[in-house]
């Protein structure tokens, strides 16, 4: 799993582009909205936590296409799926890999963007907290997606219609979490949640992929 983990992230560090481009459309995408909506403030700061929430999910399902893809196409997936290794865990480390090349900079972008809608430090905190949360839960998710539109034309769509009715519940939980501390309802709820969610995704979700994987090689 750990020699995955440092070849998935040596790849990501030569190809920049593909680290970078979900955490410059999660900049732009989160930038818009108060350049769109107007500088009222609490009109933003009711905002802030659903559009950094969805602004995040949306940069973090752009590179999950090529989670699977490199490896499909220079056969090192299938060497994956004959190694004596569980297939469970190879996946699992690629989709850790995942999150941190994706989910750790969008975790640690976000404070600054959440400034941008008049955020304060225990808000920004909460929000940061429910993304470190939420963000391998999104991978793990993912991973499944990427494993069954594998190979297939139109993929990008077809991995978005397939992961994006399972992501609404961390994303419900996750911009949830903000907006119940801000309501003076404690977010103890929402992170325990999304913990449950993470560890369930934790323990399926790499056995899903890992048949999926199986189905679309044969």
């Amino acid at each position: 799993m750990l020699a995955v983990i440092k070849r998935e992230i040596a790849l990501g560090l030569r190809q920049k582009g593909e680290v970078l481009t979900p955490l410059v459309f999660f900049m732009v995408i989160a930038s818009l909205f108060p350049l769109g909506v107007g500088a009222e403030s609490s009109l933003l700061l009711r905002m802030a936590p659903g559009v950094l929430w969805v602004s995040a999910l949306l940069a973090a399902m752009l590179s999950l296409q090529r989670m699977f893809a490199t490896d499909y196409a220079d056969g090192s997936l299938e060497q994956m799926v004959l190694s004596p290794t569980p297939l469970g865990l190879l996946v699992l480390a690629k989709a850790l890999a995942h999150f941190l090349l994706s989910g750790v900079p969008l975790v640690l972008m976000a404070p600054v963007l959440g400034l941008q809608f008049g955020l304060d430090g225990r808000a920004l905190g909460i929000l940061m907290l429910s993304l470190l949360l939420g963000t391998p839960t999104l991978s793990l998710i993912g991973s499944i997606g990427a494993a069954l539109t594998l190979g297939v034309r139109g993929a990008g769509v077809l991995l978005s219609l397939l992961i994006l009715p399972l992501y609404i519940p961390v994303l419900i939980f996750g911009a949830g979490a903000v907006e119940a501390d801000a309501a003076g309802l404690g977010f103890g709820g929402h992170l325990s949640l999304l913990s449950a969610l993470l560890v369930l995704s934790l323990f399926f979700s790499p056995i899903a992929t890992a048949a999926a994987l199986r189905i679309s090689l044969e």
